[in-house]
């Protein structure tokens, strides 16, 4: 039976709302348990609430965590504190202290849980833009909001959840500044019919792109991991509109490189430079920062020559983040649970980040441990989708949409290897498995076949979707306790979820 326009706008509406509710219903139910600071949790809150009351990040004494989940928060002092991280993750986790306040753990886990679920509307959105398709935007939303390596991230008030909404937000605007460069050289090519088309217009106005490096310069204000995105966002939209001119038929095409290039830069760097300068208007605004009066110092040393006009206390930020790039490129700490990136992909050493064991032998963690099936296969699509899109290549066949997933995904992992020695941890990959999962959902809607397919062939794609999917949303109910910090009735029990040794 064929749907009307009607029906099959409703089910999409509803698939929508399905697969939303979900993705709060997993973030949000028992948020607020353990009532404690759990893993990283001990810096990123603590330094929000400073935040909130000083400007700045300061000293905590010993003991503080306790006090913390005793529901006194006060114990902080006004020392300045080193802090590793551009400071708007915390102002976000800053936010829902201030609305909830720091006695119940939803007050500063609720901002994260909101990211993690928006993550997920963005996820289908990015999904539906790249490839016009309804079932590949649905399921891609309804495996990020069933998997438990997004589900952690959603449920700990860390940074990287808010990073990844943010690379996302990004590249959603890009594919629409992409659609929007299209339309105007569409009009430019319909305006100078019959004219020599010369090297083409150079294009100033370009809002989207302008809306992206805002977006992707407050990622980079969240964790200086976003400045890869940034770098490569830029390279690729060069490269997008070199070939969009080409296809507009622009006969000295390579020339674009030359003169939409450095606009390229001019839309999209200023806008992220502020965007990030503006996360430390705290540290700007108040005096007792890290570093804050450094060059006034006995070890400051103030810029001369050409420089010497400027301000003070930019050298001395200028100095905080030279210290904050030789500490991330000198972290080599030894840690329990740290895992390089070559291991990522195979889910080798995933994160706990909680354990408690009670009296009564029940024991609960909390561990960002993907779902296998859904992550082992997304790994297997991005590099079955690398090969695709060589081959497409090779035929000199359109592979835009599919280019920027794997660009997606690339600019969030593999900038890790150039730091083999730091210490890095498997739950980094929130960043790039939206695009992982976009993948995998692209592989199953070619499963599902195309309408003028026979429908034998069809039907047989459909139950195999079908039961990966369902398998996938049955693995999900069983480590939803390893996700949620449930309590089991012994370690035992907890003990059959971990299916490696390497887990535990």
């Amino acid at each position: 039976m064929e749907l009307s326009g009607r029906g099959r706008r409703l089910l999409r509406a509803g698939g929508v709302a399905a697969v939303m509710a979900v993705a709060a219903g997993t973030r949000l139910w028992g948020l607020g348990e353990p009532q404690e600071l759990v893993f990283d949790e001990t810096y990123y809150v603590k330094d929000a609430w400073t935040l909130l009351h000083l400007g700045y990040e300061s000293r905590w004494p010993d003991g503080a965590n306790e006090g913390w989940a005793a529901g006194d928060p006060s114990a902080w002092t006004t020392e300045p504190s080193f802090i590793a991280h551009p400071p708007l993750g915390r102002w976000v986790i800053a936010l829902g202290l201030m609305t909830l306040g720091p006695e119940t753990a939803w007050g500063w886990r609720v901002p994260v849980a909101i990211a993690g679920i928006l993550l997920v509307a963005v996820t289908m959105l990015l999904a539906g833009l790249l490839f016009r398709s309804w079932p590949i935007a649905l399921m891609t939303g309804g495996l990020l909001a069933i998997d438990g390596n997004a589900i952690v991230m959603s449920r700990v008030a860390l940074l990287d959840g808010i990073l990844a909404l943010l690379v996302v937000v990004g590249f959603v605007l890009v594919v629409l500044d992409r659609r929007w460069v299209k339309r105007r050289l569409a009009a430019w090519r319909e305006a100078r019919a019959g004219a020599p088309p010369g090297a083409g217009p150079v294009l100033w106005w370009r809002p989207w792109l302008l809306a992206a490096g805002l977006a992707l310069g407050m990622s980079s204000a969240v964790k200086w991991s976003g400045l890869y995105v940034l770098a490569a966002v830029g390279i690729a939209t060069v490269v997008s509109d070199a070939v969009l001119f080409r296809r507009a038929g622009v006969e000295l095409w390579p020339a674009v490189v030359l003169r939409q290039g450095p606009v390229n830069a001019l839309l999209l760097l200023p806008v992220a430079a502020a965007a990030h300068l503006a996360s430390w208007t705290g540290w700007f605004a108040t005096d007792g920062g890290y570093y804050r009066h450094w060059v006034e110092g006995p070890d400051g040393e103030a810029w001369g020559g050409l420089l010497a006009w400027v301000p003070d206390a930019f050298q001395s930020w200028w100095h905080y983040q030279a210290a904050m790039l030789g500490y991330h490129e000198s972290l080599t700490v030894d840690h329990s649970y740290e895992a390089p990136p070559a291991t990522w992909l195979v889910l080798l050493r995933p994160t706990s980040m909680w354990f408690h064991e009670g009296d009564d032998g029940s024991a609960a963690e909390i561990i960002g441990l993907a779902n296998p099936l859904i992550w082992w296969a997304s790994a297997a699509a991005i590099v079955a989708l690398l090969l695709r899109v060589a081959v497409r290549v090779a035929e000199r066949r359109p592979v835009a949409s599919e280019a920027l997933v794997l660009l997606g995904a690339a600019a969030g992992y593999l900038p890790w290897f150039l730091y083999p020695e730091r210490t890095t941890f498997q739950f980094y990959t929130i960043v790039f498995e939206p695009f992982l999962v976009i993948a995998l959902a692209l592989w199953l809607a070619m499963l599902l076949g195309r309408p003028d397919e026979p429908r034998s062939t069809r039907r047989v794609g459909m139950v195999v979707v079908a039961v990966f999917l369902v398998a996938c949303a049955a693995l999900s109910v069983w480590f939803w306790p390893l996700w949620s910090g449930t309590p089991l009735g012994s370690y035992a029990e907890l003990a059959l979820r971990f299916w490696f040794r390497s887990w535990v």
